[in-house]
């Protein structure tokens, strides 16, 4: 039985063509060597499992091959590895530096590749800079990193820089698809798209997942399978709950997160999952946008069918709610409510009247045929209004505007059709207007406006300080405690906050604070402001000389006790 070797190891790529996803890179190098125009160092950036290492391997061969006149196709023994992490110490370092002076054998070039060099010290960096700055003619250098910021300038400024990027899901796919191929294994390309999203654009972890899966599979990869073992949830989930969101059925919206929970699925994975389904609805809505998620075609139409009965303002909205949920996640008692109120939130916006008439794109119908709606447009609906004359209350006015076609010339069918229509849509428009008075007239009864005097304020404010500090909300309490407000309008306040942290713990908190002033002072309409004033420096006291000043300032007395014990301010 033959030792098994991973894919990364195993399909480890040899040339610069077979390198996925870095043509940029690879194209620089091989017309560099091509010119022989090569640098002295070079230092290769960029996430885990790119091919930083592979493609400074390939270098390493390639520009001694092409400047060898010998036959010999292996120069690995002109080739040195250092990993960094375990020596960067400023000894292998002066080791390394002493090994460079002497020339190769064979071949032209000895070539040091040097793995996450961002781990060497402080003082190897140091000890490294003048052999790097200038090596002897037949060494090269190599130096590989994920962290770049961590390499101290010096360093970069003596290397020539190539920034590797992430691999993106189609490059990955056509890979692990390759690969797929070489080891007689069945896929499924759902679930290659699955496996690539899952790597994060790490050509590495791909592979590393891809030979989990197939242990795991029997040499059968299917999208149900590689779900399940990566823990993902099944997209149709996000179809089946958006297309409830959008038909405001709340009891199906239920019915299906409670079997996301019975499944085993967090909370807030799911609702991490709607927010990238309902993003990738978004990037729909713009052809020059869809190019921006790679899943395979089918999955695509799909999104594109769905993104097409959204409109962009519930889109938008639904991704503020679902966010918020995100942030309040973890701070919530009652998680599974916090995202059932979410799911409320987002299945209920666009469905007030308002959103109706301005947007009919709210509407959402099963059929999406244009010859269906040019059918519900045409048919108006004709309700039956008694009249009760006694009523005061109801009075309905019943105007026929005068068309701007020529009544005389229809036939007697087409005249009597256009005045029932033009009847039905006056009595419609009448009762609106009714229905839209008497909610007007309701909305203004029920909003309170109690004035209230600045102590009243005060009082009420300590009260909440206390009621945030049984909410264990210690810190928003403090911050209310040292902040007091001010009454600068008959229903506005205003606190006067000493930097930007303050700020943005209240704002989070607004809508609290605000709820609990308003119904404790019986006054809706209060609005709550903040203002960044940082203190002046100049009049804090630091040194004990200037607390001195501070204090004799206050107290002139001071001066003459203090000669009297013989005190000395600067002490």
């Amino acid at each position: 039985m033959s030792e098994f070797l991973v894919s990364a190891r195993k399909y480890r790529p040899l040339t610069f063509d077979q390198v996925v996803g870095q043509s940029s890179v690879t194209s620089t190098l091989k017309n560099a060597i091509k010119s022989n125009q090569l640098a002295q160092s070079f230092l290769f950036c960029g996430p885990r499992g790119i091919g930083k290492t592979t493609c400074a391997r390939i270098f390493a061969k390639e520009i001694n091959i092409f400047n060898s006149t010998e036959t010999i196709d292996d120069f690995s023994f002109n080739i040195f590895e250092l990993d960094a992490a375990s020596n960067n110490s400023v000894d292998d370092i002066r080791n390394l530096v002493e090994q460079v002076r002497v020339p190769p054998q064979i071949g032209k070039y000895k070539v040091y590749i040097i793995d996450e060099v961002h781990m060497l010290s402080q003082a190897a960096f140091n000890a490294f800079l003048k052999t790097l700055e200038e090596p002897p003619v037949h060494a090269k250098f190599i130096l590989a990193t994920t962290e770049k910021h961590k390499i101290i300038p010096t360093i970069l400024s003596r290397c020539q820089i190539f920034d590797f990027k992430r691999v993106n899901n189609d490059d990955i796919v056509k890979n692990l698809k390759y690969v797929a191929d070489q080891e007689n294994i069945t896929v499924d390309e759902d679930a290659l798209f699955l496996i690539a999203e899952k790597s994060d654009g790490a050509l590495r972890d791909s592979l590393s997942l891809f030979d989990r899966l197939v242990s795991f599979s029997d040499k059968k990869l299917t999208y149900t399978d590689v779900a399940n073992h990566l823990n993902i949830l099944d997209y149709q989930y996000y179809f089946n709950v958006t297309e409830h969101l959008i038909s405001n059925d709340i009891s199906s919206l239920f019915i299906i997160f409670n079997k996301i929970i019975d499944n085993g699925f967090d909370g807030q994975h799911f609702i991490n999952g709607l927010s990238e389904h309902l993003r990738t609805l978004l990037l729909c809505q713009n052809k020059e946008t869809v190019s921006l998620f790679s899943v395979n075609k089918s999955l695509k139409e799909k999104y594109l069918q769905q993104a097409e009965l959204m409109n962009i303002k519930f889109l938008v909205n639904a991704l503020k709610l679902a966010n918020t949920c995100d942030l309040q996640y973890k701070a919530s008692n009652n998680k599974r409510l916090l995202v059932e109120i979410c799911l409320m939130q987002i299945s209920s916006y666009g469905f007030d009247e308002e959103s109706k008439k301005k947007n009919e794109k709210f509407v959402v119908t099963k059929s999406n045929s244009s010859s269906h709606n040019k059918k519900t447009k045409e048919i108006l609906p004709i309700y039956p209004i008694t009249k009760n004359e006694d009523d005061p209350k109801v009075k309905i006015q019943v105007e026929i505007a005068s068309p701007s076609i020529d009544s005389t010339k229809l036939p007697e069918s087409d005249k009597t059709s256009l005045s029932l229509k033009s009847k039905t849509i006056s009595i419609l428009s009448s009762l609106n207007d009714v229905e839209e008075k008497a909610e007007s007239k309701k909305e203004i009864t029920t909003v309170n406006s109690d004035d209230f005097s600045i102590d009243l304020l005060m009082k009420k404010w300590k009260e909440m300080i206390s009621h945030f500090k049984d909410l264990e909300k210690s810190n928003l309490a403090l911050n209310l405690n040292i902040n007091s407000p001010e009454l600068i309008e008959k229903n506005k306040i205003k606190i006067i906050l000493s930097n930007s942290s303050q700020v943005e713990l209240i704002e989070q908190e607004k809508i609290n604070i605000l709820t609990y002033l308003r119904n404790s002072l019986n006054n809706d309409l209060l609005e709550l402001e903040t203002e960044v004033k940082e203190i002046d420096k100049k009049d804090v006291p630091y040194t004990n000389s200037d607390k001195y000043k501070k204090m004799f300032e206050e107290n002139k007395n001071l001066a003459k006790l203090g000669a009297r014990l013989g005190l000395d301010p600067d002490y």
